[in-house]
């Protein structure tokens, strides 16, 4: 007699190329990006823990995305309010799936520029209130690009840092949170001055 018992089925897992906003406008929309080699986003429990010390809400603010692979941040920033965001990439590829999550978001504040990040920041001379940095891991541009960053932050600007190993900033740079979840080594600095006493969340 045959075995007419249902057996359950695990749910099928996310696409590994996709990425969920956690919060803001765009709250629980998936953004696709390019499935590249050495793109990992940024995970959703960091990226709520980066976005309540910058306060949730960057309505106005200036940001750039540097390393921007899937977006997850840039398009973040966008979701929570920012003016505009600049997402730097020097794939080809990638920018094209960068341009196509913000037409797909209709992200009017999204300007996604393909080049490389440190020839861009040698160039740039806009201001920017926020600035991410997240580049592949063990490639040394960490240190490169916050040497770059100075003359290109607002005052009072912050610049999140991801990286594989816990940070120690060079001179003139205040740490201001870190954190760690898994691999992943999550840093806000601020350049410039070393008092934490008016920015907001925690650990």
């Amino acid at each position: 007699m045959r075995d007419k018992s249902v057996r359950s089925r695990p749910a099928p897992a996310r696409p590994a190329n996709r990425v969920r906003v956690v919060g803001g406008a765009w709250r629980g929309r998936l953004i696709r990006f390019h499935d590249g080699v050495g793109l990992r986003p940024t995970p959703d429990r960091v990226r709520e823990t980066l976005f309540n010390w910058l306060g949730q809400d960057l309505t106005g603010r200036v940001c750039l995305d540097l390393f921007a692979g899937s977006g997850a941040l840039g398009f973040e920033s966008l979701s929570r309010g920012a003016r505009e965001t600049v997402l730097v990439d020097r794939s080809r590829t990638v920018c094209a799936s960068l341009r196509e999550t913000a037409a797909m978001l209709e992200a009017e504040g999204a300007r996604v520029v393909c080049s490389d990040a440190l020839e861009f920041l040698a160039r740039a001379d806009a201001r920017f209130d926020v600035v991410f940095v997240d580049p592949p891991y063990g490639s040394g541009l960490t240190a490169k690009a916050l040497g770059r960053l100075p003359p290109l932050l607002a005052a009072g600007a912050r610049v999140y840092v991801e990286n594989d190993t816990p940070l120690v900033p060079d001179s003139g740079w205040s740490l201001l949170r870190q954190g760690r979840a898994g691999a992943v080594h999550y840093h806000l600095l601020e350049w410039g001055t070393d008092d934490q006493s008016h920015l907001p969340g925690h650990l």
